[in-house]
């Protein structure tokens, strides 16, 4: 008499038994988002299903019946989701400055795969304490060269108003332009405005270096010359973009904010 087959009765329920291996049909389905990519600001720290950028979580839908999330602000308060912007090495940084240096108008073709934020915040830190620093410096040997009997006391505000005029211009200005070139249809992602913009800041560093020489002429010769790089390397990387709708008077307001930066610096710092 044959002994009865217990192969096929269910285990999944006995303790101890092993859950079933993942099907690939089934594994394809948590795959992250192959269109996610650093171009999308603010962070979507929950995309899935419809959404086109951000992070996968483990608990957006996967199998296309519930509502996909949109693109949020929720990644914006998270610090993991700026990772990617700083995701840039030293070889990446320096080929940066140096175009920014010598303007062909190709700058945002080399930043578009990886357009980063350390840039911006990294040059307008600096360039925050180096006006304030170098103008207090530049101060005293003006005073010193008119009259050495004049006591002369360090300025602390330097520091307040550099750090209110260098952020703000360097966050509020490319944001302005940003939302007005998407108005009329640009393409460009507002991290690729506030990537360019930070590394336009980098000949106003040199240039303050340069300016504390107590000599009135050398200093707006030098300012006069950091102005126009300044404004070309802007100019030249917005041309393309506001060419197809005629806006001309776009280029020509960046092209003069940039120069009255470099106004600005020389006349509350160095004057």
């Amino acid at each position: 008499m044959a002994e009865p087959s217990y192969t096929s009765l269910p285990t999944s329920h006995l303790p101890g038994s092993v859950p079933a291996v993942i099907t690939e049909e089934r594994a394809s389905a948590v795959k992250h988002d192959p269109e996610a990519n650093m171009q999308i600001f603010p962070p979507n720290s929950g995309g899935g299903g419809g959404s086109r950028g951000g992070y996968q979580t483990l608990t957006s839908p996967s199998d296309g019946n519930g509502p996909a999330p949109g693109n949020n602000w929720n990644g914006t308060f998270s610090v993991s989701s700026y990772t990617q912007y700083f995701n840039v090495d030293t070889d990446d940084v320096v080929n940066r400055l140096t175009s920014s240096l010598y303007p062909t108008g190709d700058f945002f073709r080399k930043i578009e795969a990886n357009p980063d934020l350390y840039g911006l915040i990294w040059i307008s830190t600096t360039l925050v304490f180096v006006i304030a620093s170098f103008g207090n410096c530049a101060t005293y040997l003006t005073s010193k060269k008119t009259d050495s009997t004049i006591s002369w006391s360090f300025d602390v505000n330097y520091f307040q108003v550099s750090a209110m005029a260098i952020y703000g211009y360097a966050f509020i200005v490319p944001l302005g332009f940003y939302l007005l070139l998407q108005y009329f249809g640009s393409r460009v992602g507002l991290i690729h405005f506030w990537c360019m913009w930070g590394y336009s800041l980098f000949i106003f560093i040199i240039s303050s270096l340069l300016l504390v020489i107590p000599v009135n002429f050398v200093r707006w010769t030098i300012t006069l010359v950091t102005g126009v790089a300044s404004a070309a390397f802007v100019g030249l990387n917005l041309k393309s973009h506001v060419e197809l709708n005629d806006l001309t008077i776009v280029l020509v307001a960046a092209c003069v904010l940039q120069f009255a930066l470099a106004i600005f610096i020389k006349s509350w710092f160095f004057h």
